[in-house]
């Protein structure tokens, strides 16, 4: 962050006052963004600033999964999101080589996009997921939010904060004019990236360290159509003896847009200075990790940056909260960063939103921490674990322990020989390949997150236990804490998914057909609370049909049991069959989930 002058004055705005909101949003990435998207959704007034002039200048973050996919859905803009991306059947063939000219050392198929998975991210969610460079998925976030009313303001930096017991007077800091003004909010949000100061004037707790590898990114443009069309992925590892460049003898050649604007990734040792890389520079290790010498590519830009590998273990004090990269700090392995920076603000966001309309108590935004700091810690693990693993390709290769680059290529050529060694440094190479679907096909970790809190009733019932293994496989369920499982239904003329049937607009009652008597309590329920709340029917003649059974399968309760679901989809609390005083019962677990008694 660039210093202010302290002699620049202090001053009101033109109108003579302080500015004031509900919510006030620091950043403009896919946290800030979808934070200020889903207020403006639910007709909360809300301030986004950043301390940039546009959003994002650069691909940055890119897989987009399945849970991210459903928000923009909920959101009305999925349909926008694709037409920015690079579609799901595109993603997959990850590749290991010499160069992308070079050498395969094997391929795998990754994000469900392989016959043996692509079934489990169908079945899983009603849409796939694809892969959105943030410089293209920010603009279609923050154009939404501002149409339905974020009043976005650019090159605007966040200087400080002070909160009372009925808001946050926040002082901000015009970069085009040097004046500093206030804007007095009930709320602020910290979605301001992993060097985030709303972090840190609140004194969140983390775990872990910052820098813990380095990395450089260069972005070029060149088409590679011959080299990856009959291969389409969205990344391509390079394993290259005698690397040019201070690195660590490996990189990643990632697709920006296919395919002719590419990212690469390259390590170089943080203990160290770092590289200067000019375009000269760059362009060399283009050549090189493309395996093409007299390639004439495009060098658009270059940067530096650091792996991360912290965590906060509280995400929030009083009036304020952070999101995002400001809580959860880790390299891009598994594509969950900007996915797990999406969902942090779909359970705020309409949580605020329900304290701010009066329907449920302040005690409510408590339990953000309680459901979202775990998976900021599991998600921190699994990125850095998996980054990690990729020792055991270089083992497999043999490249570890060569001494110089000619007993790297030595080694590397063993895999090739009809000998015990190069048996065993083949299926050493499969086991470590085998070992990747931790990263690349990590389903389970993806949509599998699981809530505890206050907002959260239990039924009694305990999470069941994985049939498989949990980071791989996603096994839906609906023990509260459990998001919503995903089925199709609807009528002969249209399918639907259950998910589309619970907006976050609302709470959201599922029953069946000898159910019925539930739909009528949610009625008088909404009625007594203020809130709303709809019932849905599942059955034959009614809104919705259980068009292929599948959620007689999923939903695990009786035809006469009910599911309440929360505005982001989370079921809130079950009923496995009719009770007495079923009313008395839905009202009661409402009132405890919206801290009202």
């Amino acid at each position: 962050m660039e210093a202010f002058d302290d002699g620049i004055k202090e001053t009101e705005l033109p109108s003579g006052g302080i500015a004031e909101t509900d919510v006030l949003v620091v950043g403009s990435g896919p946290s800030g963004a979808s934070a200020a998207l889903a207020l403006s959704t639910y007709g909360i007034p809300n301030i986004m600033i950043t301390k940039y002039r546009w959003t994002a200048n650069t691909p940055r973050s890119h897989i987009t999964n399945q849970r991210a996919m459903e928000f923009f859905r909920d959101m009305g803009i999925e349909e926008e999101i694709k037409a920015v991306s690079t579609p799901h059947d595109l993603m997959g063939d990850t590749v290991f080589c010499s160069s992308i000219a070079g050498e395969e050392f094997g391929r795998i198929r990754t994000w469900g996009t392989g016959p043996q998975r692509k079934g489990d991210y169908v079945a899983g969610s009603p849409t796939l997921n694809c892969d959105v460079p943030q410089n293209y998925l920010e603009p279609v976030l923050v154009s939404n939010a501002t149409k339905r009313g974020t009043q976005t303001r650019y090159s605007s930096e966040y200087v400080s904060h002070v909160q009372d017991a009925a808001g946050v007077t926040t002082t901000v800091l015009d970069r085009v004019t040097g004046v500093h003004y206030k804007i007095r909010s009930k709320y602020l949000i910290g979605s301001d990236g992993a060097r985030s100061k709303v972090a840190a004037d609140i004194d969140l707790p983390f775990e872990g360290q910052m820098d813990v590898a380095g990395s450089m990114n260069i972005t070029f443009k060149a088409d590679l159509t011959e080299f990856v069309g009959h291969r389409p992925s969205v990344l391509y590892w390079v394993v290259q003896p005698g690397a040019n460049v201070g690195g660590i003898g490996a990189g990643l050649v990632r697709m920006v847009r296919p395919w002719n604007e590419w990212l690469i990734v390259w390590g170089y040792d943080i203990s160290q200075p770092p590289p200067e890389v000019d375009n000269a520079a760059a362009l060399e290790v283009v050549r090189s990790l493309l395996g093409m010498p007299d390639l004439d590519a495009e060098i658009t830009g270059t940067s530096l940056w650091g792996n991360n590998e912290m965590y906060a273990t509280h995400l929030q004090k009083g009036r304020v909260f952070c999101t995002g990269d400001a809580v959860h700090r880790h390299p891009p392995s598994n594509g969950l960063g900007s996915n797990t920076s999406v969902q942090d603000s779909y359970n705020l966001a309409w949580k605020i939103a329900a304290v701010l309309k009066g329907w449920a108590g302040e005690a409510l935004l408590e339990t953000y921490s309680a459901e979202r700091a775990p998976v900021a810690k599991q998600i921190v693990l699994r990125a850095n674990k998996s980054s990690r693993e990729f020792g055991g390709f270089f083992d497999a290769l043999g490249v570890t322990t060569a001494a110089n680059e000619a007993e790297m290529i030595a080694a590397i050529e063993e895999r090739k020989l009809n000998t015990p060694v190069g048996r065993a440094k083949r299926k050493a190479l499969q086991d470590a390949m085998e070992l990747k679907h931790y990263e690349f096909n990590a389903h389970g970790v993806e949509l599998g997150q699981f809530y505890q809190s206050a907002a959260v009733v239990s039924d009694g019932s305990v999470k069941p236990a994985p049939a498989s293994d949990p980071e791989l496989y996603y096994t839906p369920s609906t023990v509260p804490g459990s998001p919503l499982p995903h089925a199709w239904v609807g009528t002969m003329k249209k399918k639907v998914s259950t998910l589309d049937l619970a907006p976050s607009t609302q709470f959201t009652l599922f029953t069946g057909i000898a159910g019925q008597a539930w739909a009528d309590a949610a009625a008088a329920v909404a009625d007594k609370l203020g809130i709303p709340l709809k019932a849905v029917v599942i059955g034959p003649g009614q809104e919705a049909t259980d068009l292929y059974f599948d959620w007689a399968r999923l939903c695990e309760i009786e035809e006469d049991g009910a599911l309440l679901v929360r505005p982001d989809k989370i079921v809130a609390w079950r009923s496995l069959t009719m009770v007495d005083e079923l009313e008395a019962a839905l009202l009661d677990s409402l009132q405890r989930m919206l801290s009202t008694v």
